[in-house]
């Protein structure tokens, strides 16, 4: 399962299991974020049922990009132990300006509008 941590909040994913060292999620998660928010740490961990889960490795994902572009499609990025390299994450964001999130109208995201 993948930890998901941005400043103080942390999600957690679902367990991959049976998928081994190939593991695939494909799921979204919604962190409300401060421009002080300026990484997300994507910890990877292996559950072990009657022991503790140990950890595999992290990835860190600078956030500067998203802010700035609005998404990144899904990138590619290092996971490591350390300084060791462990393999790698595909990982895509999207920012959503809180304003844009409160007025939440279908016609805000290019919705269809029928005319009357």
């Amino acid at each position: 399962y993948a930890l998901l941590k941005c400043r103080s909040q942390e999600q957690r994913s679902s367990i991959a299991s049976g998928k081994g060292s190939n593991p695939e999620w494909n799921e979204s998660f919604v962190f409300t974020v401060s421009d002080q928010a300026t990484e997300l740490v994507i910890k990877l961990m292996d559950s072990d049922s009657g022991t503790s889960d140990d950890f595999v490795g992290e990835a860190t994902i600078p956030l500067e990009a998203v802010y700035t572009e609005g998404s990144i499609p899904p990138t590619v990025y290092n996971v490591v132990k350390g300084e060791h390299y462990c393999g790698e994450i595909k990982v895509g964001l999207t920012f959503t300006p809180e304003d844009v999130r409160q007025r939440g109208l279908p016609e805000d995201f290019g919705g269809w509008k029928q005319s009357h």
